[in-house]
C-alpha cells in the first residue's frame, strides 16, 4: 500500500462472492474522495500487519464480512476470525468501519459482521462508521447502497477530505484478443488450474473439484408436475471421504441457449478467445475467472448470468445505451434515492430481470461483451447436504434436490442453474455424464455415542442428511452396536406425490432403525397439518428424550418450518419442563451449546 500510495484496504470475508464484489465497489469509489484503495481477500493476508496502517495518511481499513451456517465466519476468515479471538493483537488506533452480510431468517444474523466490528473496538481500534447490515432475505442491495451514501460523507468528514466527483466509471479489466492461441492453453470451464479436469490429482477442494460420474439419476416423485431428483455421484477413484451429514459442492454449466441468446443480442462470436487482465499491477486478483477463455466457456462456466445485476452494474451499462429515455431510466433506477431504490426493487428485483431480460427489454443497450464479463459476478458453486452414509455407501455420494422452475410476474421462467442442468444427466441415455464436486466438512453429525436417542426433523429435501443417518444407524444396528431410539419427523404436500423414498423409510420403520416415523402430508386433509403441528402432539416423547440427554436435528427451509420448530420446542420445554419463558430459552441454548441442537438450513 505504501509503495502504490493507497491508503484504504477494503478486506472481505465471502463465501458465494457477494462480500467480494461489495469490497470491489468501495475500493472503486475510493477515487471519488481523492483516496486510493485496493481489495484483499482476508486469507491471503499477513493480518499482523494490520497495526501498520496508521503509518499512512488517513489510512482506513474497511471490512464486508458475511456471516455463514450457524453464525461461523465463512472459509476465506476463519484464520482472521481466530485471530482476532486471540488476546495478544495489537490494533491500537487502527480506523475502521465495517459492513456485514447476513440473513434475517437464520438466528445468527449477521454475527461474524458484529463480531468483528466490537471486537476491533475492544482492541483499540477507532471506528469511523456505524456498522452496516445488509439482509440477504430482503434487499441487501438496498441495504448496502444505503449505507454506503452514508459512509461516505462520514469519512470525508472524519478526515477532512471532500469528495472530488472523480469519475469512478473506469475500467477495471482491459481486454486482449487472441487470434491463433493453441487449444491446450486455453481454459474450458476449469476452476483454477489449467486443464484440471483432464489430468485429475488429489487433494480435491474448492480450486480443485473432481469430476464425478454420475451413476444414478431418478424420480422421486411419484406424479405432480413438480421434479425431485436422486442422484448418485461415483467417487470410487478419487480417494475422497466423507461423513453423514456433510455437504456437496457442485460446480454448475450455464444454460446453453440462454449464453447464445446473449451472443446472438449483442452480435458477438461466442468463441472469440480472450484475456481479461487488471489493470491496477498491485492488484491481488489478476483476472477475474481463469482466461485465456472463449467468451462461450467464461458465460456457461464463470459468470453468473442469471442473477439479478445490482445497481452498479446497471450504472455502467447505461453509459451504452443509444436512446436517452433507456439512459436515463437506468440512471434513475440505479440512483440512492427513494424513488430510484424502489423503482430498481420493482423492475428488477420483484421480477427477477436477468442481464438477458434487461438486454431484450432495452432495445437501445448494446454494451461490449467484454465489459459485461468484467461486471458480472463468479458462478457459484453450489451446496447439497449428502444424502447417503460412507458405512452403506463408500464409493459414492448421494443427493437430493428439487428442479427449480417458477413463472415471474412479468411472464418470464425463471429455471435454476444446478438442478436445471443436473436433470439433462441421464446415465441410462448412453452418454457418460460428470460433474464437478468437492465435499465440505459439516458440524452436523450423529452423537459419537450410538446408544444417544435422537430426534430428526426434515420436510421436504430437509430428509436428505437425516437419510445418511439413518443408513449410519442402520449399519451400526446390524453390527451389533447398541442404538438409541430414532424418531424422525417427515412432511410433503401429498403422500401420493412427494413422500420421497417411503419404501426405504418404511423398511427402517420395519427394521426397528427407526423407532418412530412422524408423517405430515399437509394437502392430503382438510386443514394443513405440518411436522410442528406434530411435535407439539408427541410433546411428551420429545420431553423423554430431551431429558434422557438426546440430540435434536433440524434441516431444511429456514424462513418458516425452522423458526416453528424452534418455537413448538421452546412450548414443549416450558410446558413439560414447568418452565417460564426464560428459563426455557435458557434449556435451548444449553442444547445449541452442547451440540445437542443443530440446525442445518437454507432460506
Amino acid at each position: 500500500m505504501k509503495n502504490s500510495g493507497r491508503n484504504v484496504v477494503v478486506f472481505y470475508g465471502s463465501q458465494t462472492g457477494t462480500a467480494e464484489e461489495f469490497a470491489g465497489r468501495l475500493a472503486k469509489d475510493c477515487a471519488g474522495y481523492g483516496m486510493k484503495g485496493m481489495v484483499a481477500d482476508l486469507e491471503e493476508c499477513e493480518m499482523e500487519d494490520l497495526a501498520r496502517l496508521t503509518e499512512l495518511e488517513n489510512g482506513l481499513a474497511i471490512f464486508c464480512m458475511a456471516t455463514y451456517g450457524e453464525g461461523d465466519p465463512t472459509d476465506n476468515a476463519q484464520e482472521f476470525y481466530e485471530w482476532l479471538q486471540a488476546g495478544d493483537v495489537e490494533v491500537t488506533g487502527i480506523k475502521y468501519a465495517v459492513f456485514g452480510l447476513g440473513n434475517k431468517t437464520y438466528e445468527h444474523f449477521n454475527a461474524m459482521g458484529k463480531y468483528v466490528d466490537k471486537r476491533l473496538e475492544e482492541l483499540g481500534g477507532e471506528r469511523v462508521f456505524d456498522l452496516g447490515s445488509g439482509d440477504d432475505d430482503g434487499n441487501i442491495e438496498e441495504d448496502f447502497v444505503t449505507w454506503r451514501e452514508n459512509f461516505w460523507p462520514a469519512v470525508c468528514e472524519h478526515f477532512g477530505v471532500e469528495a472530488t466527483g472523480d469519475q469512478i466509471n473506469v475500467r477495471q479489466y482491459s481486454l486482449k484478443v487472441h487470434d491463433n492461441l493453441p487449444p491446450e492453453k486455453v481454459f474450458k470451464g476449469e476452476i483454477a488450474r489449467l486443464r484440471a479436469f483432464e489430468n485429475q490429482r488429489p487433494p480435491y477442494d474448492a480450486k480443485n473439484p473432481y469430476v464425478a460420474p454420475v451413476k444414478v439419476n431418478r424420480e422421486l416423485h411419484k406424479s405432480g408436475d413438480r421434479s425431485c431428483m436422486h442422484i448418485e455421484f461415483d467417487i470410487s477413484g478419487s480417494k475422497i471421504r466423507y461423513e453423514a451429514g456433510d455437504h456437496v459442492a457442485v460446480y454448475p454449466i450455464n444454460d446453453r441457449a440462454t449464453v447464445e441468446s446473449i451472443g446472438k443480442r449483442l452480435n458477438v462470436d461466442l468463441d472469440t478467445v480472450i484475456t481479461l487482465t487488471n489493470v491496477d499491477e498491485e492488484a491481488s486478483k489478476k483476472h477475474p475467472f481463469p482466461n485465456p477463455c472463449s467468451y462461450r466457456t467464461a458465460l456457461l462456466h464463470y459468470l453468473d448470468i442469471t442473477h439479478v445485476p445490482r445497481t452498479h452494474v446497471l450504472r455502467e451499462l447505461a453509459e451504452y445505451a443509444t436512446e436517452e429515455k433507456d439512459k436515463e431510466f437506468l440512471m434513475k433506477l440505479t440512483s440512492a434515492t427513494p424513488e430510484g431504490k424502489a423503482l430498481y426493487g420493482d423492475w428488477v428485483l420483484k421480477s427477477h430481470r436477468t442481464i438477458l431480460h434487461i438486454l431484450e427489454d432495452l432495445p437501445s443497450l448494446m454494451p461490449t461483451l467484454d465489459h459485461i464479463c468484467e461486471l458480472l459476478p463468479r458462478l457459484q458453486a453450489r451446496y447439497y447436504s449428502i444424502s447417503s452414509s460412507p458405512k452403506e455407501y463408500p464409493t459414492s455420494i448421494h443427493i437430493t434436490a428439487v428442479v427449480v422452475s417458477y413463472e415471474t410476474k412479468a411472464g418470464r421462467t425463471i429455471k435454476g442453474v444446478a438442478t436445471n442442468w443436473l436433470a439433462l444427466m441421464k446415465p441410462e441415455d448412453g452418454i457418460k455424464h460428470t460433474v464437478p464436486i468437492y465435499v465440505r466438512k459439516s458440524q452436523f453429525r450423529l452423537p459419537f455415542k450410538t446408544s444417544v436417542p435422537v430426534i430428526m426433523i426434515g420436510p421436504g429435501t430437509g430428509l436428505a442428511p437425516f437419510r445418511g443417518f439413518l443408513q449410519e444407524r442402520n449399519f451400526l444396528r446390524t453390527e451389533g452396536k447398541p442404538v438409541g431410539d430414532t424418531v424422525l419427523y417427515f412432511g410433503c404436500r401429498k403422500k401420493a406425490e412427494d413422500f420421497l423414498y417411503e419404501d426405504e423409510l418404511r423398511k427402517y420403520e420395519e427394521s426397528g432403525t427407526l423407532t418412530n416415523l412422524h408423517l405430515a402430508f399437509s394437502r392430503d386433509g382438510p386443514e394443513k397439518v405440518y411436522v410442528q403441528h406434530l411435535l407439539k402432539k408427541n410433546m411428551t416423547e420429545t420431553w423423554k428424550i430431551l431429558e434422557a440427554g438426546g440430540h435434536v436435528y433440524v434441516c431444511g427451509d429456514a424462513r418458516n418450518m425452522a423458526r416453528d420448530v424452534h418455537d413448538t420446542l421452546l412450548y414443549i420445554i416450558q410446558e413439560c419442563g414447568k418452565l417460564d419463558t426464560s428459563r426455557a430459552a435458557d434449556y435451548v441454548k444449553k442444547l445449541q451449546n452442547k451440540g445437542r441442537y443443530s440446525c442445518d438450513v437454507w432460506s
